[in-house]
């Protein structure tokens, strides 16, 4: 049994999930896992993580509906974050009638070179 096995429950104990308890989903290059619960889904070095002990039932590479059933389990509550939609920033007003300029100047070279 290793330290770090899939579904060991962890504690972020650097970065800006520090303190927020997390399990091992996978393995990847020597030093890092991929992590999610509480925290964000990502890769973390190992040395950044506090073993609390226990193991929970997830397999590798567990979706995010699947962690948040393991949690319950020990009874934490995850909630399910969602994507922010793309939106495209508006243009100020300014910018608009720099645009608007270049576009009316273009046409006018235009005419006066027929």
């Amino acid at each position: 049994m290793t330290l770090y096995e899939i579904g060991s429950l962890c504690m972020k104990t650097m970065g800006r999930d520090s303190g927020k308890r997390c399990i091992v989903i996978q393995h990847l290059e020597e030093p890092y896992v991929l992590i999610d619960g509480e925290t964000r889904r990502r890769k973390t070095n190992k040395a950044h993580l506090e073993p609390l002990g226990k193991t929970l039932d997830v397999k590798e590479k567990a979706s995010r509906k699947e962690v948040i059933v393991a949690f319950e389990t020990i009874n934490i509550t995850l909630t399910e974050t969602k994507k922010k939609e793309k939106t495209t920033k508006p243009k100020s007003e300014r910018r608009k009638k720099k645009a608007e300029a270049r576009v009316v100047e273009h046409k006018k070279k235009e005419v006066k070179k027929k």
